[in-house]
């Protein structure tokens, strides 16, 4: 007999600290982007963190992570492997459904080697 003590509410910042989590524990992903693209974040409509922005609609969750990518990775991959793992954690830690996942990859991180910096810094 399930019997009920009350309402669980889960706050959308706790979406978006769970999503920036998983993002940054992918291997591919340099950093999350700083800003928010569009208008939406203006308006108050999505919930939203560095990098990422979250949507809770007939309670289901819409997710968009903006982040630039390591040097040399297979984009798709990282992609396709965020995505999979942005809904499992969502699904596993929160109990919700997911309705989309959309990375948008902002750019491309140039990481220098330690002496093409120092030979940078010697030339000024």
């Amino acid at each position: 007999m399930e019997e009920t003590l009350g309402k669980v509410t889960i706050a959308p910042n706790v979406l978006v600290t769970i999503v920036q989590k998983t993002a940054m524990s992918e291997s591919g992903v340099a950093q999350l982007a700083d800003a928010v693209p569009g208008v939406k974040r203006f308006l108050g409509l999505h919930t939203i963190g560095r990098g990422v922005e979250v949507d809770v609609s007939e309670n289901r969750v819409t997710v968009d992570v903006y982040l630039i990518a390591r040097r040399g990775v297979d984009l798709l991959r990282m992609g396709r492997a965020l995505q999979a793992q942005i809904t499992r954690a969502i699904q596993d830690i929160v109990g919700m459904d997911v309705r989309e996942v959309n990375i948008h990859i902002e750019d491309v991180a140039t990481e220098l080697s330690q002496d093409a910096n120092k030979k940078r810094e010697k030339a000024r």
